[in-house]
């Protein structure tokens, strides 16, 4: 994936804008703040230019102090105090997506996935991808099945997702077996139960 990798399920306009970041808590009493990044480097919050809010009201530009395990610490030009650094708690920052560079061969900005529709490998309509989620062991598609209404986790892999084509907005998943098996099949009345 490239930098940025926005939070899942966090983005407005068909991706017209990527959400990068939001306003975790102050920091201190001079109005530094704490940022929880969601680029790939988190100091790279700050390498975009200004950044703006959910509504494309204001914006924020961020001078990057240091990278923390609690988030990236920062100073708010035009925040001074720490009242006015908790008063941005829970802003989200978002970029314009025309200002983010091209994503490499094999890799896509987790918004670029978003919305594509998810097609098995023979053409038949999956579900659409409505967030690009990460635990901690690799990005995982969360798919909204067809018909249903429930979502899966297949792994961003190239084993699960052959072929991405942003352009035509679909991606090919290969489902894993224990999804791709019939979920809703009733057991049969005849098997006993196993506890």
């Amino acid at each position: 994936m490239s930098d940025p990798k926005p939070k899942s399920g966090n983005h407005t306009e068909n991706a017209k804008r990527v959400l990068l970041g939001s306003f975790a808590n102050a920091h201190g009493i001079r109005g530094e703040v704490v940022i929880h990044a969601y680029t790939q480097a988190p100091e790279n919050i700050g390498a975009y230019g200004a950044l703006i809010d959910a509504g494309a009201a204001r914006q924020f530009k961020i001078k990057v102090v240091r990278v923390t395990p609690k988030g990236v610490i920062a100073r708010i030009a035009g925040v001074a105090d720490r009242n006015a650094a908790e008063a941005l708690k829970g802003v989200e920052l978002y970029v314009d997506r025309a200002r983010l560079p091209a994503a490499s061969d094999g890799e896509f900005y987790h918004a670029d996935l978003i919305g594509l529709t998810a097609v098995d490998p023979e053409g038949k309509t999956i579900g659409a991808i409505i967030a690009v989620q990460n635990f901690g062991a690799g990005d995982l598609l969360e798919i909204r099945l067809a018909d249903k209404l429930k979502t899966e986790l297949v792994p961003f892999t190239d084993t699960h997702a052959p072929e991405v084509d942003v352009a035509g907005g679909r991606i090919v998943v290969a489902l894993p077996s224990f999804l791709a098996s019939d979920e809703d099949e009733e057991p049969d009345e005849g098997t006993p139960e196993t506890h």
